[in-house]
């Protein structure tokens, strides 16, 4: 019943913040032929992409799937809604679900968590401004205020 209205405010534009606890459930995947279609984001699926369906966390948030048999995990970005029905928690792509082993399965039992901690390489961390103020007024006498040699 709790699901249920936890979709009934989402779809009412309402958003919630989600718990920090892992849920575990099981996982399926979109099929290769999947590729090209269009995910509720308006993004374009695609089979090699680490991407996947959940039915609360909002677009762009990135989740960590683990699979507790064999200990192999993922992050993946939520671009779709679903999965509905059926007694799973997530839709992973064909990528995803290979990286988890889970193809030959179908559907395997996993834990997914919010991924705090991503490492993005080569991101900028401090977004602030990290340069040093220039002052680029020209003092009394005649230079600029770095090299008042100049303005001899």
């Amino acid at each position: 019943m709790r699901h249920l209205l936890t979709i009934i405010l989402s779809l009412l534009g309402f958003t919630h913040l989600q718990s920090q606890e892992p849920q575990r459930g099981k996982a399926s995947y979109y099929s290769k032929r999947a590729t090209g279609s269009r995910t509720s984001s308006g993004a374009r699926l695609h089979h090699d992409s680490l991407t996947c369906a959940h039915r609360t966390h909002p677009f762009g948030t990135m989740l960590k799937v683990t699979n507790p048999q064999n200990g192999k995990s993922v992050v993946v970005k939520v671009i779709d809604r679903g999965p509905f029905g059926r007694g799973r928690i997530i839709d992973l792509s064909w990528r995803a679900a290979k990286e988890l082993d889970m193809l030959a399965q179908g559907v395997a039992m996993v834990t997914v968590e919010v991924a705090d901690d991503i490492v993005v390489p080569f991101e900028v961390r401090n977004k602030k401004n990290s340069l040093p103020e220039l002052d680029f007024e020209r003092n009394e006498q005649g230079g600029d205020a770095l090299h008042p040699e100049w303005g001899k």
